[in-house]
């Protein structure tokens, strides 16, 4: 059998550990998709097209040398949701992307693990001060852009899909390494 390797680096804040994707993430992945709370992410899908979600994943670090990690809580060890950068072929450029899974909101970790991809981001990939695709509707995504500083650029249509682009500030500038 043969077996690749994929080189997904770990990051780690104060409560959260960003990785690549595990098996065990899968049901994580599964009970969400399967609830209410995907409706700006894919919509429903069913455990086939999780485990499909989770390989396209695994081929964007491939491809691309980036792409989302799963966000790990610390304290638990359970998967508490995803974020990262993804840059589909049919976008217009590379995006912050983030979400978390239900039981893990208001404790601030969205905020922890998006600041945490995009400077990871920004230091390790070229990829500085990234879009946000949000659609209007999504408004904790958009409250959290907000408060990650991003700033409303303009509305578009992906892939057929209405959104609003917001520009996340210079993780560089901010750190005074531009």
């Amino acid at each position: 059998m043969t077996s690749v390797t994929l080189n997904i680096p770990v990051v780690e804040t104060e409560r959260l550990i960003l990785r690549g994707h595990r098996m065990e993430d899968l049901d994580a992945m599964v009970e969400f998709f399967a609830g209410d709370r995907n409706t700006y992410v894919g919509g429903k899908m069913d455990r086939s097209d999780c485990w499909r979600a989770m390989l396209r994943g695994m081929g964007h670090w491939a491809m691309r040398g980036y792409g989302l990690w799963h966000i790990e809580e610390k304290a638990t060890g359970k998967a508490a949701g995803w974020a990262g950068i993804l840059h589909h072929i049919d976008w217009p450029e590379a995006e912050l992307a983030y979400a978390l899974f239900e039981g893990f909101e208001g404790k601030g970790f969205a905020i922890e693990a998006a600041t945490a991809a995009r400077d990871y981001a920004a230091h390790n990939f070229d990829i500085d001060a990234p879009a946000s695709l949000i659609a209007p509707a999504n408004n904790r995504s958009l409250a959290l852009a907000k408060r990650m500083g991003a700033t409303y650029e303009k509305d578009a249509v992906v892939l057929g899909t209405a959104c609003q682009v917001w520009r996340h500030p210079s993780s560089l500038i901010q750190a005074g390494t531009s």
